[in-house]
């Protein structure tokens, strides 16, 4: 017999289920149906086109994907790309949120104008450097000019050795804001009586930043670098701005690869096997990382 507590636990569990579905029925219906479909579609030799049969493949596509240059070159230029603009965005936004964190004055100012490349969205944070790195007009080659540093002037998006570093500090640039706002947020959350603690103890300012702020900070940073590895990792308006993965394929990123397989080509059964396969090792990867750090954060 259901008592009258078991009736208000279930009608409470009803409600809270039917307060939850207006936010899980987009996340559904935009993000798990397509996923589904896209794996779905990594097993098929679907094409772009009315009318055009679908099949059933196996694992042909990712056969073919296995002995594809071209994708283990863009999967190569996509791990460069990733590590590097998270690598160097983490190391200057703690330095800009250490800064920020500092009594300054008009550090609020400061603080908000930190934003402004956030608050841009990619496609025009692409077109303002493409005139940035513009090789007849551009402010870049300009400033060396008037500097009286002619020879350094360069195409810097459109030769082979400059063009990935080039997209890379635009790629900092543009996602170094978030990463500055986290780790802030991180370091107002360190107990200040630890700092004055170490600081009676006669630890030096480099002493303190080691012993006390990284080992709580810690975990902001584990959970920002594997958001920005992720984010990097896809990243396509940007690039596909800045360059649309040229030149000669040297900025050819993963997900501007199975773009072109899919919408220039039309080869949409074996861009969603591209897609799969990108997932699964980028999970494998950051599972490895997440790991290790972890494992380093409790030793």
């Amino acid at each position: 017999m259901t008592t009258f507590a078991e009736a208000r636990r279930r009608s409470d569990r009803t409600t809270v289920y039917l307060l939850l579905l207006p936010a899980l029925l987009p996340v559904l219906v935009l993000s798990v149906v397509p996923l589904l479909r896209g794996i779905y579609l990594g097993f098929t030799d679907a094409r772009a086109g009315r009318n055009v049969d679908t099949s059933f493949t196996g694992v042909e596509n990712y056969r073919e994907l296995m002995s594809d240059e071209l994708f283990w070159s863009a999967f190569r230029i996509g791990l460069v790309w990733a590590f590097g603009v998270t690598i160097i965005q983490f190391v200057l936004a703690l330095g800009l949120a250490l800064l920020l964190d500092q009594p300054l004055r008009f550090r609020g100012f400061a603080r908000v104008m930190a934003l402004v490349p956030w608050a841009m969205p990619p496609v025009i944070v692409g077109i303002m450097w493409r005139l940035v790195y513009h090789p007849d007009a551009g402010l870049l080659n300009e400033v060396l000019y008037r500097g009286g540093a002619e020879g350094l002037q360069h195409n810097w998006l459109g030769d082979f050795s400059t063009a990935l570093p080039a997209v890379i500090v635009v790629g900092v640039w543009a996602g170094m804001p978030q990463t500055t706002i986290v780790l802030l947020a991180g370091l107002q959350g360190v107990p200040r009586e630890l700092h004055e603690a170490a600081a009676v103890d006669g630890a030096s300012t480099w002493q303190r930043f080691r012993s006390v702020t990284v080992p709580n900070l810690m975990p902001v940073i584990i959970a920002i670098t594997s958001l920005d590895f992720i984010w990097n990792f896809n990243s396509f308006g940007l690039v596909y701005v800045l360059t649309a993965g040229g030149p000669g394929g040297r900025t050819m990123l993963p997900m501007l690869f199975a773009y072109e397989e899919a919408f220039r080509y039309g080869n949409y059964g074996y861009a969603a096997a591209l897609g799969n396969v990108m997932v699964v090792i980028i999970v494998a990867l950051l599972a490895l990382y997440l790991r290790r750090r972890l494992r380093e954060a409790n030793a």
